[in-house]
């Protein structure tokens, strides 16, 4: 009888390990700390306080969008889908490689488009905006950045949208990291979501 050699046996034995969304985060976070901005996902309770500002998807047309900025790993995406927005819809801009590749994986339906969101002007194509965009949401961590391209965001992304479509923010802070007087929206801030880690207020930006 032939013997197995042992290490070959150990080997195939061997379970695979599976990297957590949350390693893959923090990861993502050690090598470019002030692009990732948190270094762990948004928690489901915050998407779906995000997701509950989109208009009734019910009411979408067939070709309507929702643009997502800095999906991440999809915590705000899958909650988005919960609320009904059809993943067909979704238009998600993702700076990581690493995050498009595993976006695509769980999204196929939706369209992925690797590219800075705070260059938004460069980074979305010509047709973003002429279908109906029903709402933005963004988990861009703003307040790493200058307070020009803070606006910018907002706003360019505001240009393209539905008149009176929301811009879905959040942020850890007290302070708005865009004042909406500067862009000249109108602003609802919602409760403190305390299923968060560290808590987050959902921040909703209007064309005034």
């Amino acid at each position: 009888m032939l013997e197995v050699p042992q290490r070959r046996a150990q080997t195939q034995a061997r379970p695979r390990i599976k990297v957590s969304d949350e390693a893959r985060f923090f990861r993502g976070w050690l090598q470019r700390p002030l692009i990732m901005g948190a270094v762990s996902p948004s928690s489901r309770a915050l998407g779906r306080a995000m997701a509950s500002y989109v208009p009734d998807p019910a009411a979408f047309a067939p070709n309507s969008k929702v643009l997502e900025l800095g999906p991440g790993t999809g915590v705000v995406t899958q909650m988005l889908i919960a609320r009904g927005v059809p993943e067909r819809s979704l238009v998600l801009v993702e700076y990581s490689r690493d995050f498009c590749k595993l976006l695509r994986a769980r999204f196929p339906a939706a369209e992925i488009i690797q590219g800075d969101a705070y260059a938004i002007g460069a980074s979305l194509p010509e047709w973003v905006g002429v279908d109906p965009l029903e709402a933005g949401v963004s988990s861009l961590p703003l307040v790493t950045r200058p307070d020009d391209m803070r606006d910018e965001v907002v706003s360019r992304s505001l240009e393209r949208m539905k008149p009176a479509a929301p811009f879905i923010q959040f942020s850890y802070g007290f302070t708005q990291p865009v004042k909406p007087e500067r862009i000249g929206a109108k602003l609802e801030i919602s409760p403190w979501v305390k299923r968060n880690l560290p808590p987050a207020r959902v921040l909703v930006y209007r064309t005034a």
